[in-house]
């Protein structure tokens, strides 16, 4: 039996690895929020995002030849990584307390709005790269896209405070 699928070929459709997997994970982030609540999706998302963040972490150390990574390579690195994967990252300001990121396009497009979990990703892939160099990280996400801002800004504080989510090296 032949399958037609020149007409598919030639169709409308768009869908292609990125938006499948944009919208895959999407879906996911919904499901765990509608099942377990926000608080507990964050909380799966943060664990995955506290992983890649180990595995960026050890190529970013490699890439600059450094047991650890200074502030300048670490604000670097973070912008970098989200470059990587069609975010829109830029440093605002570094201080020998603080990193300050702002972000005009999400790695997850449009697939973010109202998926408040996602973030998670962020916070977690950031402030395990910083705690694992700079020794603690506390991560505040002050604006988000997902939240309906039309930027992410990004505190990153390497002192104790309060706010945001802390990491430790």
């Amino acid at each position: 039996m032949q399958v037609a699928t020149e007409e598919l070929t030639r169709s409308s459709i768009s869908r292609d690895r990125d938006q499948f997997l944009r919208e895959l994970i999407r879906e996911l982030a919904g499901v765990l929020e509608e099942t377990v609540g926000l608080e507990e999706a964050e909380g799966f998302i943060a664990m995955v995002g506290n992983r890649i963040g180990e595995l960026m972490d050890q190529e970013y150390r490699g890439a600059y030849e450094a047991s650890t990574l200074d502030i300048r390579q670490i604000a670097a690195s973070l912008v970098d990584l989200k470059r990587r994967i069609e975010g829109g990252f830029s440093v605002e300001s570094i201080g020998e307390e603080r990193i300050v990121l702002v972000n005009t396009a999400c790695p997850f497009g449009q697939y973010v709005e109202g998926k408040k979990s996602l973030c998670m990703m962020t916070s977690n892939v950031f402030g395990r790269i910083v705690a694992n160099n700079a020794g603690y990280a506390r991560v505040d996400l002050q604006e988000t896209i997902a939240q309906g801002n039309d930027r992410c800004r990004v505190v990153i504080d390497l002192k104790e405070g309060t706010g945001g989510r802390e990491y430790f090296g």
